[in-house]
Formats: C-alpha cells, sequence, structure tokens
C-alpha cells in the first residue's frame, strides 16, 4: 500500500529529538574536557615544575641550609611523587662537617666517578630522620674551584 500525499508523518520526528540529546550533551562533555586539559592553570597533579622556598625543599628531606651557603634555585615537582631539589654553593671544606651534621647516622659521605666529587644517598633505613617527609635523601657535590662547592640537594618520595 502507498501512503497518501500530506500523509507524511514518520517515526523520525520522535526519534532525532531523543537521539539529539545525549549526542549534544556528549559533545559539550568532550569539549568541555579538552578546554580543561589545554588550560594554563597550575595543576599541581600535572608534574610541572614549581619554585619553592629552600628551608622547605630542604625541610621535606630532614635538612636545614649550612651557616655559609648561598642558596639557589629550589624547586618542588609533584605528580604521584613529592620530589625537591636545591642548590647551595658554599666553602669546600664545609660540606662533610654539614652532612654528618645533618645526617648523623647516616653512612659516610663518598667519592667515586659516579656521582662527582662527593655523593650521599640516604633513607629512613640508614640514617634519614624521622621528621623528613622525604623517602629518599640524594646530595651530590662538585667542587667548583679551590673553595667552593656546589650541593645539588634532592629529596622525594616513591
Amino acid at each position: 500500500m502507498v501512503a497518501e500525499p500530506g500523509r507524511g508523518h514518520t517515526r523520525w520526528r520522535l526519534i532525532l529529538p531523543v537521539l539529539a540529546v545525549p549526542v549534544l550533551v556528549l559533545g559539550f562533555l568532550i569539549v568541555g574536557l579538552f578546554a580543561w586539559a589545554l588550560s594554563d592553570e597550575d595543576d599541581p597533579r600535572a608534574g610541572a615544575m614549581k619554585k619553592v622556598t629552600c628551608a622547605e625543599a630542604l625541610a621535606f628531606g630532614g635538612a636545614s641550609a649550612p651557616a655559609h651557603a648561598h642558596v639557589g634555585n629550589c624547586t618542588l615537582q609533584q605528580g604521584i611523587d613529592t620530589a625537591y631539589t636545591a642548590v647551595l654553593r658554599m666553602p669546600r671544606d664545609d660540606v662533610r662537617d654539614w652532612l654528618r651534621e645533618t645526617y648523623p647516622k647516616a653512612p659516610e659521605a663518598r667519592s667515586d666517578a659516579s656521582c662527582g666529587a662527593l655523593c650521599l644517598d640516604v633513607s629512613h633505613e640508614d640514617g634519614l630522620p624521622a621528621t623528613a617527609g622525604a623517602h629518599v635523601v640524594q646530595v651530590r657535590v662538585e667542587y667548583e674551584n679551590a673553595e667552593t662547592a656546589r650541593v645539588r640537594f634532592s629529596a622525594f618520595t616513591m
């Protein structure tokens, strides 16, 4: 049987609005997700480094700045784990004493080719203070000249 002219009502008039609503909602959600992902907001989960005070960075590893040190660039990076870094310049002769005072229960700092002039790795199992928020502290020392050492301090969770 052929439909009479003028009777052309089909079920699509009912189905299209029902299908259009979820499609539009899904489209707005996808556009919103892309806009959020491309935004410039400081999201702590993004893993971007940000500058922090060096007192904060050193305290996370259970340390404080040595008396005659010039404290430089200090950063925090957060993601799944937390990692603080600090760069200090200090008298070369003071480095070992500062490490011994800061981590008295840690093993002696070592010198070998793999880590520079001097290095120390400390965890809670081998001398990291209980007050430290970090799980591990790594200290790498390079001698810049006869008087000055550059100390790279890193404290992080795992």
